[in-house]
């Protein structure tokens, strides 16, 4: 017993205890602890608790601002937080929604039409069917930027095997030839979701980012295609695994059924023409008339250029179908259907990125990377991929990564030209995928191959195309930092 009116250590202190928050911020570590509490619930919300990447994200940024009000004195208080993540939601589905679900209307009316099946046949005849690998990788390379990539290799595995079958070899080149040509364009072109988001996140001209994602995609592409030629030797894979006993493969589509080359490559082309020539009229001021600029920056906006692509792209359907406008609801639908799932998800990582710079993040990261001397781009590529194999998903790692980037940019930019970072956070979204990734059991699954042989040839093959196009980023902003600007 302690005698009366004694006082233990144990149970008083003659000076205050400080708290968590005020050891936090006396430490300057508030903003870091909110970072890496916020992105662990990512992780373990998609790998742990299976919620969907909407939920994930938003519940994220909320949970960002609820710490930044708990945690931060004099820090906004949990209503002012609430909205904050609600406004900054709306802000980004305003600027997201319709690019994403016009996109998802011309990819899904390609399909339809058979305008992406005449794409792939034209670009086999140009280049000859003993050059039908680089064909593949070129048709997955162009339709990767409308179509999302699993409709994508839906659509060209048919034709893999078919050749295969012909020749009776290089099934394996084949089906990686798909694979490295359109995971480039999924992961650094807009407007599919990821790119677009990423861009819009490190505010970046939506003309800018289309023209350096498809240039500094060439290399990486080739190189994953140069690794399927040696893949296919090593790990030779019989077209006939592919097919269960008694399959009967489908009777090609005869040329005449489908619509003219000029038709079907026009809602791919136009958009991209239009949006490419506003980027480049934008940066010449003073040397366009009034009217010309207007009429130019109009046209070449992401969502008039994309109108437009839609509208080819329905027409040539409603042709081929030999039906009217107000038929045309079967192609247009469904594709907004799942839009409506990408727009919430690319939105809410625009919330969380948005709520992950008003906590005060970048300021903390950046004098960290300073001391440390972190790459910009390096440091981008590899949160894209730490996030890509916690959870699987390449658009949430894109997104995450592109949110924790866009915090540390501060009020001069980066040290690089932000291009950089935006590719960057695209491959490092490719880096490595296993078996969290669907893209792998769409691979597996659609090739016929084990989870063995998938390991030993699809996740390879992504990270070639990953770690070359992490290289050209690196060379190409030592020598040129700021691209000219």
């Amino acid at each position: 017993m302690r005698p009366s009116g004694s006082r233990s250590f144990l149970f008083s202190s003659p000076h205050p205890v400080p708290t968590v928050p005020l050891i936090l911020a006396a430490t300057g570590f508030t903003p870091l602890v909110i970072l890496l509490i916020s992105v662990a619930f990512i992780i373990g919300a998609i790998v742990g608790l299976r919620l969907h990447a909407f939920f994930a994200l938003i519940f994220a940024a909320i949970l960002v601002g609820i710490l930044n009000s708990v945690l931060t004195a004099g820090g906004p208080t949990l209503v002012q937080s609430l909205d904050a993540v609600m406004a900054e939601l709306g802000t980004a589905t305003g600027k997201l929604a319709f690019t994403i679900a016009i996109a998802s209307v011309i990819g899904a009316a390609l399909m339809e039409s058979g305008a992406a099946e005449k794409i792939v046949r034209r670009f086999i005849a140009v280049l000859g069917e003993s050059r039908a690998p680089l064909a593949l990788m070129a048709c997955s390379f162009v339709l990767g930027i409308p179509v999302f990539f699993d409709t994508i290799f839906f659509l060209l595995v048919p034709l893999a095997r078919s050749l295969a079958l012909r020749t009776g070899r290089d099934f394996t080149l084949y089906l990686l030839a798909i694979v490295v040509g359109g995971v480039v364009t999924h992961a650094t072109v807009p407007p599919t979701p990821g790119p677009l988001a990423v861009a819009e996140l490190l505010k970046i001209d939506i003309g800018a980012s289309i023209l350096f994602g498809c240039a500094a995609g060439i290399v990486p592409a080739l190189a994953g295609l140069l690794f399927a030629g040696w893949c296919n030797r090593r790990n030779p894979f019989p077209v006939s695994a592919s097919l269960p006993p008694g399959t009967v493969v489908p009777a090609e589509v005869p040329e005449s059924a489908l619509p003219g080359f000029f038709a079907s490559i026009a809602p791919v082309v136009l958009p991209l023409i239009l949006i490419g020539v506003s980027s480049v009229a934008a940066g010449m001021p003073g040397k366009l008339s009034p009217d010309l600029a207007g009429a130019l920056a109009f046209v070449g906006n992401k969502n008039t250029a994309l109108f437009i692509g839609a509208l080819i792209a329905v027409g040539v359907y409603i042709r081929q179908k030999s039906i009217g406008w107000r038929d045309a609801g079967p192609v247009i639908g469904p594709p907004l259907e799942t839009a409506g799932t990408i727009i919430l998800i690319t939105a809410a990582g625009g919330a969380f990125g948005a709520m992950i710079k008003l906590a005060g993040v970048g300021e903390s990261v950046r004098s960290l990377t300073t001391d440390f001397a972190v790459n910009p781009v390096l440091l981008a590529w590899l949160l894209a991929c730490v996030l890509r194999v916690a959870q699987g998903s390449t658009t949430v790692a894109m997104i995450t990564a592109a949110s924790i980037m866009f915090s540390l940019s501060g009020p001069t930019g980066f040290t690089v030209h932000p291009l950089y970072i935006f590719a960057a956070c695209g491959y490092g979204g490719l880096s490595i995928s296993w078996m969290n990734d669907s893209g792998f059991w769409i691979f597996s699954r659609m090739s016929g191959m084990t989870e063995g042989q998938t390991l030993r040839t699809w996740t390879p093959a992504i990270a070639v195309v990953a770690l070359t196009g992490l290289a050209q980023l690196l060379l190409l902003s030592a020598f040129f930092p700021q691209l000219g600007r």
